[in-house]
């Protein structure tokens, strides 16, 4: 009998270790929402000097946050830290540095859901390589970006930043058709600022695939950026005029030269006004003014670089510094889970080798139990399915039998010479039978010999009226066939042998045996009335044979018509 109970032990053992596993989960998870809640202040920091024009301050406090992510667990937060960090070193023209910056980001990209970040990264690293002159590269971010499932501004940008890059490639008539595409968006033309830099470009390429059209485009953009005040805007319109007219009339470009250099210093884009600046210079007939000019260009040159210098190295230092400070921290808190570790395992020891000792023990018990128990139903289920097998060959081949060879004797004349022979051959049939069934349950010692035990077997059905052939199974090397499978076999082609007899009115049987593949295949084949397959149901005997070569892990298949005979092929592994 299996037990019922689990030992009150056994309880006491898993309350313990179910209630310091919410323990330890409880702190955990403490631990992990106290970290994303000191993430998220740092980052609002960061965010607002970003938003105030202090950069140094934010990239500090974003490479703060960033530090103490893990890009696997907090990667939205780790991606945008990392994004706001290259834009900062791509701000004060590091573009090799932001370019790492955000390649460190590329192996957790596809853990993100939000593909508006993905497009901030393929963004910047198409920047970079667009402001280090790396233009196919640059093409490839842009173009990834591009494909994301991003808003619809998004979209826009991405592809006006292709149109870009073939402006800078001298593809002018791809880029205009883009720029023309992106003119007639909606989106475009609300934006009064974005919509005159799209017809500035227009402008730009009508004016290097030397159209007349450039004209118009350059004073449309010129009306909405003067309207707008942007002076930065109309420092880049201008440069174009000064551009288009380098050529045509030579005091014209010098007006627009000057003009853009107005209005870039007015905007702070130092960049751009040194290149207005260098056109003046290079175009100035005035001796003395080029030198005034030259020496302003080289001392705002001087001060740019000296600028930018520090800042990539103030950006390098803060980068380190996290570094150095990470790596301590990580020391000192090794320490002190090292030292934790050795208490908690002195005060531990001695209880979890009592709770071995326990588990161990209730565990030999419940085995002990369980295996005998289940040792003994399965005796009590083999005794049990044996004698009803015997029960039911006996009532099936020998109980009718015996009734009709009763029934014979008392209604004949047994002095009859041929009664008496007719009763003497039913009686050595019935005791045939009886050697057969005694033969079945005793298989196991026919072994040794399977294939003349095997023989025998289908031999006792061959009668004068019932002609059976046996083909290959003299060529199957039975001894190296597992016993169970041997069984099997016999009982099925025994099963099918009964069922032709009593069924099938067969006077042909033929079995054939062949080994293909490591499998063995049976064919059964008589040429008894049959039946019909859309009808049949699978009972007794051949349910019994299906259920026999599922166990092997075989295979069966039945083909029979009314009056076309009974075909089976049985296939299992050697």
């Amino acid at each position: 009998m299996i037990p019922k109970r689990i030992p009150f032990s056994l309880y006491i053992i898993l309350i313990f270790i179910v209630f310091f596993a919410c323990q330890n989960t409880k702190k955990n998870t403490a631990k992990i929402t106290n970290d994303k809640v000191k993430i998220e202040k740092i980052i609002h920091s960061a965010d607002l000097f970003y938003k105030n024009k202090k950069l140094d301050s934010a990239f500090y406090f974003y490479n703060k946050a960033r530090t103490k992510c893990n890009p696997n667990e907090d990667v939205k937060s780790y991606i945008y830290c990392m994004y706001y960090m290259a834009e900062i070193q791509q701000a004060y023209q590091d573009f090799i540095g932001s370019n790492k910056t955000a390649a460190e980001t590329i192996p957790y990209l596809n853990k993100i859901k939000e593909p508006n970040y993905v497009w901030n990264i393929y963004s910047v690293l198409g920047r970079n390589h667009f402001y280090t002159y790396d233009y196919p590269t640059a093409m490839y971010y842009y173009s990834k970006a591009f494909t994301l499932q991003t808003d619809k501004i998004n979209k826009l940008e991405a592809k006006n930043n292709i149109a870009v890059i073939y402006l800078k490639q001298q593809e002018f008539s791809k880029a205009l058709s883009i720029f023309h595409s992106l003119s007639n968006e909606k989106l475009v033309q609300q934006n009064p600022q974005n919509y005159s830099k799209i017809l500035d470009y227009i402008g730009y390429c009508y004016f290097k695939l030397n159209s007349p059209k450039a004209l118009s485009f350059f004073e449309k953009s010129i009306k909405i950026k003067s309207q707008q005040n942007d002076t930065n805007g109309l420092g880049k319109t201008y440069y174009n005029l000064c551009e288009y007219y380098q050529n045509q009339n030579a005091d014209l470009a010098m007006k627009y030269a000057k003009l853009s250099y107005k209005n870039y210093t007015l905007s702070g884009n130092t960049d751009d006004s040194l290149l207005a600046l260098q056109f003046i210079i290079e175009n100035n007939s005035s001796h003395i003014e080029s030198k005034k000019n030259a020496l302003i260009y080289i001392n705002i040159s001087d001060s740019i670089y000296m600028e930018r210098q520090k800042a990539k190295n103030q950006l390098a230092k803060i980068k380190y510094d996290s570094k150095n400070e990470k790596e301590e921290n990580l020391k000192l808190s090794a320490q002190k889970i090292k030292h934790e570790l050795q208490l908690a395992k002195q005060e531990s020891r001695n209880i979890a080798f009592y709770i071995i000792i326990i588990v161990a023990s209730c565990l030999i018990v419940f085995l002990y139990f369980f295996l005998t128990v289940r040792a003994n139903r399965q005796k009590i289920e083999a005794t049990y399915k044996s004698e009803t097998r015997i029960s039911k060959k006996l009532h099936d081949e020998l109980a009718n039998d015996i009734y009709h060879v009763l029934a014979f004797a008392e209604n004949r004349n047994l002095s009859s010479e041929e009664n008496r022979n007719h009763l003497l051959k039913r009686l050595e049939d019935i005791y045939s039978r009886t050697t057969n069934i005694s033969k079945d349950n005793n298989l196991a010692t026919s072994f040794q010999n399977f294939s003349t035990s095997f023989k025998e077997m289908i031999s006792s059905f061959n009668t004068p009226q019932i002609n059976l052939l046996i083909n290959g199974l003299d060529c199957i090397c039975w001894s190296e066939i597992d016993k169970d499978k041997k069984t099997v076999v016999y009982r099925s082609v025994q099963e099918l042998l009964v069922n032709m007899k009593k069924h099938s009115d067969a006077s042909l049987v033929a079995i054939t045996f062949k080994e293909l593949d490591n499998f063995i295949i049976l064919n059964y084949i008589d040429n008894g009335k049959g039946t019909d397959k859309n009808k049949m149901v699978l009972k007794n005997g051949l349910h019994n044979i299906e259920n026999r070569i599922y166990s092997i892990k075989g295979g069966i298949e039945i083909y029979s018509d009314l009056g076309e005979g009974f075909k089976v092929q049985i296939k299992f592994p050697v």
